[in-house]
């Protein structure tokens, strides 16, 4: 399941919704990634995050589509916010539920590392200096890298 949404999520509610009435799940995993309020040793103080709609729940499809694909997943789960945020807000859910532990662990890191890589959001950081945008970096394409068929 893909949402992209202005409004925040509760982890705890969609990790039961995404499990509820399933009795084959034995793991879930979840990565939820929060605003920081430090980037480059400046401050933040929000960051403004920019999608081009339908564009971007295709792309986070596909991706989701590629981690059931690769590894037995009884559900998935990817919510992406948009808008200004401010530090300590939710940015991102991914969750997978799988019969076992492996499954739902790789799947969970496959898709977060691609999201950071694929995933077409634009995001502004807001400083004392004034906005800036956040550049790709080196790191993230190196561990999407090792996913790459």
């Amino acid at each position: 399941m893909i949402r992209v949404q202005s409004a925040d999520f509760d982890v705890g509610l969609e990790l039961k919704k995404l499990t509820e009435g399933n009795r084959q799940i034995g793991a879930v995993t979840s990565f939820v990634g929060l605003v920081r309020d430090i980037a480059d040793k400046d401050t933040i103080s929000a960051m403004v995050l920019e999608h081009y709609p339908g564009m971007t729940e295709k792309q986070l499809a596909d991706i989701e589509h590629e981690a059931n694909q690769r590894w037995d997943l009884n559900s998935s789960l990817i919510i992406h916010r948009y808008g200004r945020l401010e530090p300590g807000d939710n940015i991102v859910l991914v969750a997978c539920a799988s019969s076992h532990r492996e499954s739902a662990f790789d799947a969970c890191h496959f898709l977060i590392d691609w999201l950071k890589t694929k995933a077409p959001f634009w995001k502004l950081e807001e400083t004392s200096e004034g906005g800036r945008w956040v550049e790709a970096k080196i790191k993230d394409d190196i561990a999407r890298a090792r996913w790459e068929k």
